[in-house]
């Protein structure tokens, strides 16, 4: 049996009850994060309170102030002994509006739930297998004050893991408004042109992802300039490189787009870099 945290108490999974009206199902009214423990350790703690109180603050959600990282170590810890999960996990929180009200909230009090699965992974591993990715074109992603939150409303993201999956594909690369590359279904996009890595800037309405943000740590410590930039996706005929960066995963080889194939050196030795600080 498994068990969850709703608004700070421990359930079994199977007499959790989130209401019909809750505003994250009826309205994706909220915020997630992916996040793991390695261990032991919630990896990332600070980077992903630090998101959440960010989105929380654009989003009106009060109560950000609680979201620090010893709340999220601390509520991780107690859910890891109820399950009896001693060293390394996949979790994942979700802040919700927790209140009545059709588009316009009665309230804008702070409600959480908590998530929890066991994983054999000690550290972070490479794949070995290189990812086929595609571009998807049936959507784009707006760009806005939303476009860097990972919202509760990921439709955009379901579509394209339809269509990831309808075309046996590993990853898919989502575009946003203006045509230029984006970011993954659930990843930031790294590539390697030229000699110069480069990622999406934040202004071309990728997700603000905390994986992202640590590779740019880790290439600025190793003397690696990366290029936050407007990349058009052209650029994946003629890439060295491309991989792809999430909490969960690490770092991700990308080994083939449409008929080119890339080489993995550089996000080898980012993966060093990161298990480094693990």
């Amino acid at each position: 049996m498994s068990f969850i945290n709703i608004n700070g108490e421990i359930l079994a999974s199977g007499q959790a009850n989130i209401s019909v009206g809750n505003r994250a199902f009826k309205y994706g009214d909220g915020l997630f994060e992916s996040m793991r423990m390695m261990r032991g350790k919630l990896m990332f703690a600070d980077l992903h309170a630090q998101r959440l109180r960010e989105g929380m603050d654009v989003l009106h959600i009060d109560g950000a102030a609680i979201i620090t990282q010893e709340f999220l170590e601390e509520k991780v810890r107690q859910l890891a002994i109820r399950n009896n999960i001693r060293d390394n996990a996949r979790v994942r929180l979700t802040v919700f509006r927790d209140g009545d009200g059709l588009y316009s909230p009665v309230s804008n009090d702070i409600g959480y739930v908590i998530e929890m699965s066991r994983t054999d992974q000690q550290d972070y591993t490479a794949n070995y297998k290189g990812l086929i990715a595609q571009v998807y074109e049936d959507m784009t992603k707006p760009i806005n004050m939303l476009s860097n939150l990972k919202t509760c409303n990921s439709l955009l993201y379901v579509m394209a893991g339809i269509f990831r999956k309808k075309n046996s594909l590993d990853e898919v690369f989502i575009l946003n408004q203006k045509g230029f590359l984006c970011e993954g279904m659930s990843t930031n996009l790294f590539v390697l042109y030229q000699q110069h890595l480069y990622t999406p800037s934040l202004e071309e309405g990728c997700i603000a992802g905390v994986m992202r943000s640590v590779v740019i740590r880790l290439a600025e410590d190793n003397g690696i300039e990366v290029i936050e930039a407007q990349i058009n996706p052209d650029i994946l005929n003629e890439a060295d490189e491309v991989f792809v960066t999430n909490a969960t995963t690490g770092i991700q080889w990308i080994m083939g787009f449409n008929g080119k194939r890339y080489f993995n050196k550089l996000s080898n030795e980012f993966l060093g870099y990161l298990n480094a600080i693990a």
